[in-house]
């Protein structure tokens, strides 16, 4: 496929039916965030299993198997997770799953939490530098395993912090507070002290080891971690990091789509849940003559070509079957199935068309496709609906499952993962709500930082040309 947008990208017409199917799966899924939270200081749990406690909370009637008081056990928060749901909020206010004082109410709790959690070096605080740390016990918000401050993840944290301070606009005093804890949050992160004398922006940090030698080099959900840098007013990053991230992409051809490449289909997404790209280039992707959201909509294509090869042979894959990407999966484990020995793995980084693939497939990650390509992105979540995905799973699809796995035990089509994840739920309600309104898209084309980074890493065109 030769370079250049496709005119006939994005698609909005679908069924009734289809629509209908949305809508019962967003329901679903933003449920997730209604029940995982806790409600005392908005943090989210990073994993669900399969059998939520009994609901204590009798207000709570969207799902009477989960827990919405359930504040603590083995699992800690994700912080990934929490922007998540300060982003998922607003939508569900807009849909009607939500009250506007409850989503407040959540809202505010989460940021007077963010805000004031403590900020140092002492290996038990909740973050450092405004950056926080991956994973935090869910009662007392202290980090845990000894955990990274994870550049990223606070990125993430920081997408949902401004999509709050663009939602709630109201006139009154608690809209007002939850801006201005927004603003505060933002302006508190040292970009530039996390780039540890480098170009690029370090991975993360830990007060034992001090910063990881990992970089947010190569394509990747960075993206959005450096529009943000770079839009911030108070430690901004340079347009030197963005140009320097950039310069180690790989553009690669596979199954005749040229695209700028990336394995695991969740890095054509992230970004996009809260950036419109659509139309806007920066200096890489005018030399290529494409968008960012044409890139997303060809890597969404080669997975569904891989899934048709199937090189592999894996059970079920084929033209309404695909969606690969770093999730759960059933291993470690090598077995010989038919004679040909399989390696399975756990949760790893999973790509197309290079690997690594043991048959796993992520129902999620085919429906934050939708923007890009809706007309093979519903087939095939129809094809999924018809396959039972949801039946006794509280918030829609689990995470993964695997038809080549010899587990019937959990599920009659194999292996399905136990548990829902907060960083696949969230994608699900934001990227079907883009597709059906670019709801989340357009209160972020108000968010002045944004517009700032964007322009500072060289952006130009779409939105970005009426902005002020």
């Amino acid at each position: 496929m030769t370079a250049g947008i496709d005119p006939a990208r994005g698609n909005k017409e679908i069924s009734d039916q289809a629509r209908g199917m949305f809508d019962q799966l967003q329901d679903q899924t933003f449920g997730y965030f209604v029940h995982e939270t806790n409600p005392d200081n908005g943090l989210v749990i990073d994993k669900a299993d399969k059998n939520p406690k009994a609901d204590k909370n009798p207000k709570a009637d969207k799902n009477p198997k989960a827990d919405q008081n359930r504040a603590a056990g083995d699992c800690p928060a994700s912080i990934a997770a929490v922007g998540l749901a300060l982003s998922a909020y607003p939508v569900g206010v807009d849909r009607g799953f939500m009250e506007r004082e409850e989503a407040v109410e959540r809202t505010l709790k989460t940021l007077r939490f963010l805000w004031n959690a403590p900020q140092s070096k002492e290996p038990d605080a909740t973050g450092y530098r405004g950056f926080f740390y991956h994973f935090l016990d869910m009662t007392s918000g202290q980090r845990v395993w000894q955990c990274e401050l994870s550049t990223i993840d606070t990125t993430l944290c920081l997408a949902g912090v401004l999509t709050a301070g663009e939602y709630y606009v109201r006139d009154n005093e608690r809209e007002a507070e939850i801006r201005d804890l927004a603003d505060r949050i933002y302006r508190r992160v040292d970009w530039r002290w996390a780039q540890n004398g480098g170009a690029t922006v370090t991975h993360g940090w830990t007060p034992e080891n001090g910063f990881l030698p990992y970089r947010w080099e190569g394509y990747s959900e960075g993206l959005l971690l450096y529009v943000l840098g770079l839009g911030s007013p108070t430690y901004p990053l340079d347009e030197t990091s963005y140009r320097a991230f950039v310069s180690t992409y790989n553009w690669k051809t596979a199954y005749g789509y040229e695209f700028v490449y990336a394995g695991p289909l969740f890095i054509h997404q992230f970004a996009h849940l809260w950036l419109d790209l659509r139309g806007l280039q920066d200096a890489y992707t005018r030399e290529k003559g494409i968008d960012y959201f044409e890139n997303s909509r060809r890597a969404t294509y080669v997975q569904q070509q891989y899934a048709q090869h199937n090189p592999q042979g894996f059970a079920g894959h084929g033209e309404s079957f695909w969606g690969i990407t770093a999730s759960d999966g059933p291993g470690p484990a090598t077995i010989k199935i038919d004679g040909v020995e399989r390696t399975f793995y756990g949760y790893i980084a999973r790509g197309v068309p290079y690997g690594p693939d043991d048959g796993t497939i992520a129902p999620w990650v085919t429906v934050a496709s939708l923007p890009f390509a809706p007309e093979i992105v519903v087939p095939t979540i129809q094809h999924y609906d018809e396959l039972d995905l949801k039946a006794t799973n509280p918030y829609g699809y689990k995470a993964t499952f695997n038809q080549t796995f010899p587990d019937t035990s959990r599920h009659k089509l194999g292996w399905m993962s136990p548990y829902h994840y907060g960083i696949n739920q969230g994608p699900i309600v934001l990227a079907i709500e883009n597709h059906r309104s670019s709801f989340v898209w357009n209160l972020m084309c108000s968010c002045p930082c944004l517009a700032k980074g964007l322009r500072r890493a060289g952006f130009r065109g779409g939105w970005l040309s009426d902005a002020s």
